[in-house]
């Protein structure tokens, strides 16, 4: 299809068959969000030598970045030919490069080093995640059961269950994730609608490894401000899928001042902005 498209830009109903293969391909992208979030991690516990899966990582965000632009371009009236070719090359050299390091090193080094129970645990995360091409069932015997601790809590402010505080942050309008003083990530919450994905294989896991390596030195800097104090607040916001989203970091210190860690909060903020005037009155229809 894209020698054929190289020979006659004008085919329109070829460069519509050439978007909708892309798009396709597109969807190889929740694949590598599992990778990232949910097996990565566990290779961080039983693998001494991880570095690697930053390069890996770096090449997963090439291929999703070409892919949406190759698709930008076809959408043109008149797409750039040469810039076309290129991207075209460099998504299909990276998508099979990377397939032929899991095959060839991660697979491998992943049997070797992890144990069979401890991959099967992360099916559930994978399966809620949602994989691209297939859905497998969700396997029965996985099946946590879940046991909550009826005693409350002493917040000070108030008493609560563990159920409850599980269900409070659960439904608050925001993604929450908390890192402690040590750089581990050891909470995040689970709303209905989470804005960026989250597996409880992230629990434990460096902070500095839950990002791309390009932007780990932001990651650096803001963790550095926090902890001398010098700072109490990173903002950023940016627009995603159609949506506008806040992400802001918070330094969380005791009651002595002393740095305990970095609590992340992000928002959709596009209903949020278009807000104007008041609104005093309930108008819910009956």
């Amino acid at each position: 299809m894209i020698r054929e498209f190289n020979s006659d830009l004008s085919d329109s109903v070829l460069k519509e068959a050439l978007f909708a293969g892309f798009r396709e391909i597109e969807k190889v992208g929740q694949y590598y969000l599992i990778k990232e979030n949910i097996l990565f991690p566990v290779i961080e516990k039983y693998v001494p030598e991880f570095r690697c899966l930053s390069v890996m990582w770096s090449f997963h965000d090439d291929i999703r970045r070409n892919i949406k632009e190759i698709i930008d371009e076809l959408q043109k009236k008149e797409p750039d030919l040469k810039r076309f070719n290129r991207l075209a090359g460099d998504i299909f050299f990276n998508i099979y490069a990377i397939r032929f390091r899991e095959e060839r090193i991660l697979f491998p080094v992943i049997q070797s080093f992890i144990p069979e129970n401890e991959l099967k645990l992360l099916i559930p995360e994978a399966i809620e995640t949602g994989f691209p091409f297939w859905q497998p069932e969700y396997p029965q015997e996985l099946q946590e059961s879940i046991t909550t601790e009826e005693n409350k809590i002493n917040l000070e402010t108030g008493n609560l269950t563990v159920e409850q505080i599980k269900l409070l942050f659960n439904h608050l309008p925001v993604d929450i994730t908390f890192v402690d003083e040590n750089d581990k990530v050891v909470y995040f919450s689970s709303p209905q609608k989470r804005i960026f994905p989250r597996s409880k294989a992230v629990i434990g896991r460096d902070v500095h490894n839950c990002h791309p390596p390009e932007s780990v030195h932001v990651v650096e800097q803001i963790v550095n401000a926090f902890r001398n104090g010098k700072k109490d607040v990173a903002s950023f916001w940016i627009n995603m899928k159609g949506q506008q989203l806040l992400i802001q970091y918070f330094p969380v210190r005791d009651e002595a001042g002393k740095y305990r860690g970095i609590v992340e909060v992000s928002q959709e903020i596009t209903g949020i902005r278009q807000l104007q005037g008041e609104k005093r009155l309930l108008d819910w229809e009956d």
